[in-house]
């Protein structure tokens, strides 16, 4: 029998989790703890800020913050 990855992140971003990402990036909080919420490695988040993966994504957090204002 072979043993569990536990040090492989679980899942992947999908385009709301980097919405979210954007929109917890602006209100202050650290990507490293962004990171840890999506159990991501950090660099994860990093392409999303980047504009890496999800493109778009920044646009729909303003859109949606702008909607929730």
């Amino acid at each position: 029998m072979m043993a569990a990855n536990n040090n492989a992140p679980s899942r992947t971003l999908t385009f709301n989790d980097a919405v979210l990402i954007w929109l917890r990036h602006w209100s202050g909080e650290f990507q490293n703890r962004i990171a840890a919420s999506f159990d991501v490695n950090p660099g994860r988040v990093n392409e999303v800020l980047k504009r890496r993966r999800h493109v778009g994504s920044e646009e729909a957090a303003r859109e949606l913050a702008r909607t929730a204002a």
